[in-house]
C-alpha cells in the first residue's frame, strides 16, 4: 500500500493541527481544531472525515501522531484504526533512536517538542544550536543542537493562560483582545492591560532568549512557531524567524526519516 498522502495530526492542549502530506513531504492541505477530551474515537473519526470531504483531500493512506494530551492521542489512534484501517506511528523519545535527549528523565520530553527539533534542522545550515519558541497553551523553548540533540528548555505560562489568571482574579478588569497597543504607556485600562500582556510578553521572551544564548558555547537561531507567535510578530528582538507549520512540518519530516521506513 503507498504511504502518500500521509497523515500528521499534532494534539496540543488547547488545540489540534492536522495535515496532510504529499511524495515530496510537502503539506498540502492543513487544519486546526480545538482539542475536545470529551470526544470519543468515533466522534473523532466522523471529524476527520468531514475535515477530508470539505477540503476535497484524498483518504490518507499512513499516519504520524503526535500528543500532549494522552487520553486524546489514545482515541485518534483508535479512530484511524477502526476507520482508516491506519496504523499510526505515535511520537515519543523511545522510538526515535537517532535522537539524544539530553534531559535527566529522557522520556520525560514531550512529543510535540520533538517535532520541533525536526522542524527547525532547516534553519540550522549555519548554526550549531536553535531554539524554537513554540506559543501554545504554554511557551515552550527547545534548546536544539546539530546532530538531533535535544538539549533542555524553559517552561513558561502561555499569554493567554496568563491573561485568563488575570482576568479571573481581578473581576472588574475588562477581558481584551490580545493586541499590541500603539504605546507602551497606556492612557486607559484596556490599552494599559495589552502593553502588559503583550509588550511585557515580548520582553519576557527576549529575555529568556537573551539568557539561554549566553549559556550556550555558539550563537542560535531562534524560531518562533504556535499561534500567539504572530502577536508578537515584531515585537521580540530576538528571534529570527517565524514559522506557523513548522511542529507539523517537523512531524511528517520526523516520520520520513525513520530507520527502515
Amino acid at each position: 500500500m503507498p504511504a502518500f498522502p500521509l497523515l500528521a495530526v499534532d494534539i496540543g492542549n488547547t488545540s489540534t493541527v492536522l495535515g496532510l502530506a504529499d511524495e515530496s513531504l510537502t503539506l498540502t492541505h492543513s487544519w486546526r481544531i480545538r482539542t475536545n477530551r470529551e470526544e470519543l474515537p468515533d466522534d473523532l473519526a466522523l471529524e476527520l472525515h468531514s475535515l477530508l470531504s470539505m477540503s476535497g483531500a484524498p483518504r490518507p493512506h499512513a499516519a504520524v501522531l503526535s500528543s500532549v494530551a494522552p487520553p486524546v492521542g489514545e482515541n485518534y489512534a483508535l479512530a484511524l484504526r477502526k476507520h482508516f484501517g491506519l496504523e499510526p506511528f505515535t511520537v515519543s523519545a523511545a522510538n526515535l533512536p537517532d535522537v539524544r535527549v539530553e534531559l535527566d528523565q529522557p522520556d520525560a520530553v514531550g512529543a510535540d517538542r520533538l517535532c520541533n527539533l525536526f522542524g527547525a534542522e532547516r534553519y540550522m545550515v549555519e548554526h550549531e544550536f536553535a531554539v524554537v519558541v513554540d506559543f501554545g497553551t504554554s511557551t515552550n523553548f527547545d534548546v536544539i543542537g546539530r546532530g538531533r540533540r535535544f538539549i533542555g528548555g524553559v517552561l513558561a505560562t502561555g499569554a493567554q493562560v496568563s491573561a485568563d489568571a488575570l482576568f479571573a482574579r481581578a473581576a472588574k478588569l475588562p477581558r481584551i483582545t490580545l493586541t499590541a497597543p500603539g504605546s507602551a504607556i497606556g492612557k486607559n485600562t484596556t490599552h494599559a492591560l495589552q502593553s502588559g500582556l503583550v509588550f511585557g510578553y515580548a520582553e519576557m521572551v527576549d529575555g529568556l532568549l537573551r539568557r539561554i544564548q549566553a549559556e550556550l558555547p555558539g550563537p542560535a537561531v531562534n524560531i518562533a512557531t504556535g499561534g500567539f507567535s504572530r502577536t508578537v510578530q515584531g515585537l521580540c528582538r530576538e528571534i529570527h524567524h517565524y514559522d506557523d507549520t513548522l511542529t507539523l512540518r517537523g512531524l511528517v519530516e520526523m516520520w520520513a526519516s525513520r530507520p527502515g521506513r
